[in-house]
């Protein structure tokens, strides 16, 4: 697919956390990712979790409101040993997805590998790694120093625009891989 045939879109990409959330907006014109908006939401201050959850509703609601998503990605909880700790964030990622399927934008969801595979070019990038990388990636000529949290979620945003731009890989099955390759068939 050429740069031309990209259609203007703005992509929103959250790194759901339970004490910061992370948020990043870019818009993909031809030619170019621009950075639009990033930000974080402080939940630290919130002593219950379902206070947290409001908050998150409201915050991510309110910027989707704003700006006006054509497309939401997230980067899944990672699934660490402490269940506790998955439970909430499994929350406040579906928190942040009802927010977008109210408005019937789609989302999708990444592997916390697959968007540091998509921004580095290393499955294990550090998150300082990642948010080094992203000048390089997008049109931010204000971009100042931004706290980690808020470079994770534009690295997901990334990640969804370059996974969006690869050509079709899902499986359609063995029809169609037959009439694709009929000289491999014996």
């Amino acid at each position: 697919m050429s740069d031309t045939a990209i259609q203007e879109k703005i992509i929103m990409g959250i790194d759901p956390g339970t004490r910061v959330m992370g948020y990043g907006l870019i818009r993909v014109v031809p030619q170019r990712v621009e950075l639009l908006q990033y930000g974080i939401i402080r939940l630290v201050k919130y002593t219950e979790q379902a206070q947290k959850l409001k908050k998150i509703y409201e915050r991510i609601s309110a910027i989707i409101e704003e700006y006006a998503p054509d497309e939401v990605a997230l980067e899944a909880p990672f699934l660490g040993e402490n269940i506790q700790v998955a439970i909430k964030l499994g929350r406040a990622q579906g928190v942040a997805m009802a927010a977008a399927l109210a408005r019937d934008i789609p989302i999708t969801e990444y592997a916390p590998r697959k968007v540091k595979q998509s921004v580095t070019g290393n499955g294990n990038a550090s998150k300082e790694q990642v948010a080094a990388m992203l000048p390089q990636l997008i049109y931010a000529p204000n971009l100042q120093k931004i706290e980690l949290d808020a470079t994770d979620a534009i690295g997901v945003a990334l990640c969804h625009h370059f996974q969006a731009n690869l050509p079709q890989t899902k499986n359609k099955g063995w029809s169609h891989f037959i009439q694709q390759n009929p000289d491999r068939i014996r």
